[in-house]
């Protein structure tokens, strides 16, 4: 029987920059933070950390970097997605080496493929690479996403150990779970599908929230893992607009403005990503000033 990779909240956290570089003394920050506030799971070179802009040697010191500055207190995840199979089998390989406890892989984007494609394209990572994976399905932004027969089919591989599902596609996660059960263990890919998504058997979330509000979604989780929905519930009504506005552009554009807002310095985005336009930052700030945070 397989072992989730870790259960509750999760951070799919930012690249802090300085100027072009990684700041890394901001991301070791960060990572303090999140374990303060009792965050399970670090999800590193996502598309939250912008990894589509990263060169393969800065996203592998970023992985290898935060191994070693969170010395085991968190489960650390690093992203190896790419369009690329033979790069996603570098990354991964390069992730183990580092010590990462796993590895997370969405969709080819782009180029795409057929169903059967994707069965090989993440069997052959999972075949050469002995890390757990987490399956990354967010069709909205790669242009492919999962069946739940091709879930079942890669649930039996030893190494693919769950999925991040943010399709919102609440039919397709109830009949992966009916056809794969505990094969294939489920994180919701949105901060608002949580609640719902861990009603229904999945076992946390990795969020884009816990990056400006990791205490509130960390109790989010436990509530949810304890069964008191009705509690959890309340509590997802009070950062439900949040949840909302952090997603009102592309991300990682709010949250990362958010971090600035909040004096927390991670630095700009990287091109082709831009500063949020006028009218929606204003809608940014009233969102987070309404759940009591405090801007600079």
């Amino acid at each position: 029987m397989k072992t989730p990779i870790f259960t509750g909240a999760s951070t799919a956290i930012v690249t802090p920059f300085r100027g072009n570089a990684v700041d890394y003394d901001k991301m070791a920050e960060l990572i303090d933070w999140q374990y303060e506030a009792g965050i399970s799971a670090i999800i590193v070179c996502g598309t939250t950390g912008e990894n589509a802009t990263q060169p393969i040697s800065e996203h592998e010191a970023l992985v290898d970097f935060c191994v070693k500055k969170n010395a085991g207190r968190m489960k650390i995840v690093a992203g190896v997605g790419s369009n690329d199979t033979m790069t996603s089998v570098r990354l991964a390989e390069s992730a183990k080496k580092s010590g990462a406890d796993g590895i997370l892989m969405v969709t080819p984007y782009y180029n795409k493929t057929t169903q059967r494609g994707l069965v090989q394209h993440f069997s052959t990572v999972a075949d050469r690479v002995d890390i757990p994976m987490i399956l990354y399905n967010v069709p909205g932004r790669t242009g492919i996403g999962f069946v739940a027969e091709t879930y079942k089919i890669l649930s039996k591989h030893p190494n693919i150990n769950g999925i991040k599902e943010a399709s919102g596609d609440f039919s397709l996660f109830s009949r992966t779970r009916a056809l794969c059960g505990d094969d294939l263990f489920v994180w919701s890919g949105n901060d608002d599908n949580t609640v719902p998504m861990m009603a229904m058997g999945a076992i946390g979330v990795i969020s884009v929230a816990s990056n400006i509000v990791p205490a509130a979604v960390t109790e989010l989780c436990k509530l949810c893992l304890e069964k008191d929905f009705d509690k959890a519930t309340q509590l997802y009504f009070k950062y439900a607009d949040l949840f909302a506005k952090l997603f009102i552009e592309v991300n990682p554009i709010p949250v990362k403005t958010a971090m600035n807002l909040m004096g927390m310095n991670v630095g700009s985005l990287r091109l082709p990503l831009v500063d949020m336009a006028p009218e929606n930052l204003e809608k940014l700030k009233e969102s987070l000033l309404a759940v009591g945070l405090k801007l600079v």
